[in-house]
């Protein structure tokens, strides 16, 4: 909408826990991917994923609606911060720490991760089949470890962001990512896959 052009995410929250709607509608239409994708990526199952999206987003009203919101420039952060908790709970709900395998509607392709490499055609198909190798891996890591994974490599947090986001101390978030480089290490051994891309 161009009547907030310019208006930041934490300025379109603050007017919304103010009484404009419109601002909310805003505020929804430009986080609603990037939130979407990051709990897809955790639940890898579209219907509970669009449930937990769905109740980030009533959570984050109701937060809004009490004053629980204040500006502190990170609006996705604590949204996301929300996201997490849902997809804690749910886990919780499941009694254990299962893995929901992968379908064609989940599938890590559609990150389009490859699409990225501006490199010459061969160099190109390698470089897919090392993302697409990798992607697979992560399929196979418990949801705490693919969590870790996507937050720092697909979303550029730092671990002091990932901790506060996922409620952890930040030497967990690290045992998390570390655990996570071994498993998927051990799998590349065990299937003799190459890791290394091709400048």
């Amino acid at each position: 909408m161009k009547k907030f052009e310019g208006v930041t995410d934490e300025m379109l929250a603050l007017l919304y826990a103010k009484g404009d709607n419109q601002a909310f509608d805003e505020l929804l239409s430009r986080t609603q991917s990037k939130l979407f994708t990051y709990i897809m990526f955790v639940v890898r199952d579209h219907d509970i994923a669009d449930d937990i999206f769905q109740e980030t987003f009533i959570k984050a009203i109701m937060k809004l609606q009490d004053g629980q919101y204040t500006d502190s420039g990170k609006f996705m952060f604590w949204i996301t911060r929300i996201a997490h908790n849902c997809i804690m709970d749910w886990f919780r709900q499941q009694h254990a720490r299962h893995i929901i395998e992968p379908n064609e509607d989940n599938d890590l392709q559609n990150l389009k991760g490859a699409s990225v490499l501006d490199t010459y055609r061969e160099s190109e198909m390698v470089n897919e089949q090392v993302l697409c190798d990798v992607k697979k891996m992560m399929d196979s890591l418990p949801p705490t470890q693919r969590e870790v994974v996507y937050m720092r490599y697909f979303q550029d947090l730092t671990f002091k962001e990932i901790a506060e986001l996922t409620n952890v101390s930040i030497n967990t978030s690290l045992g998390r990512m570390r655990y996570a480089l071994i498993n998927m290490r051990r799998m590349a051994k065990e299937h003799r896959i190459e890791l290394a891309l091709v400048g």
